[in-house]
């Protein structure tokens, strides 16, 4: 696979293509992909409501109003929407199912592997919650690695992608009852094929010179 190749000539879908599906098992790939996105100390702070019925994507779209009312068409004719959220805090009792889940996978080969694995993590996020004091933050940024993941995977399997923050999340997050759930959204994501009046088709990518972004050492 040329990954350079996918990187400069994908773009953001601008208009999707709405008779057009992504078939189940390809959208089960990016359902794996998002499972396994690398996380710091492996907290995996995300949860991703998928929305692929004319139903649901209706439910997302009412988000889309006012000054974001230009993305409600995009959100209606995807093939399907991904609403990326993350945790409200490191709770406690998430920590410990994830500390369950490496046990149960076979992490910890050793007896004493676990408790090392539980204290180190709970130094991290100690860290950020009383030094730092960013733990909001922190958690966002491992949903956004997440995001970044499901990007380059949908054009690796040639589907369009448009990545979308412009949308009320107090709204979203009343309509799909995020708060009782201990999550907030963050970003969407529409995932489908392109359409005719997809504007950014053509359009040249524009990109900062590679010798204004990288320093050799």
């Amino acid at each position: 696979m040329d990954i350079a190749a996918l990187a400069t000539t994908r773009r953001t879908a601008k208009a999707f293509d709405p008779a057009r599906t992504i078939p189940e098992p390809l959208f089960d790939q990016l359902r794996v992909l998002l499972r396994f996105s690398p996380s710091s100390i492996n907290s995996q702070p995300w949860h991703f409501v998928v929305a692929a019925s004319a139903a649901g994507k209706a439910r997302l779209a009412q988000a889309a109003v006012g000054r974001y009312a230009y993305n409600a068409p995009k959100i209606r004719a995807a093939s399907h929407v991904v609403v990326c959220c993350v945790r409200a805090d490191a709770e406690d009792a998430h920590l410990a199912a994830i500390l369950a889940r490496e046990q149960a996978d076979g992490r910890f080969p050793a007896p004493e592997d676990q408790d090392k694995q539980r204290q180190a993590r709970a130094a991290y996020v100690d860290l950020h919650r009383t030094v730092l004091r960013d733990v909001p933050q922190w958690m966002e940024k491992q949903v956004y690695l997440a995001l970044g993941g499901l990007l380059f995977g949908a054009a690796a399997l040639g589907l369009d992608a448009c990545p979308m923050e412009g949308f009320d999340a107090e709204l979203l997050d009343a309509e799909l009852g995020l708060a009782a759930r201990g999550l907030r959204s963050v970003a969407l994501v529409a995932l489908g094929y392109r359409g005719t009046g997809d504007w950014n088709a053509a359009l040249p990518k524009s990109r900062l010179p590679a010798a204004d972004l990288f320093t050799e050492l």
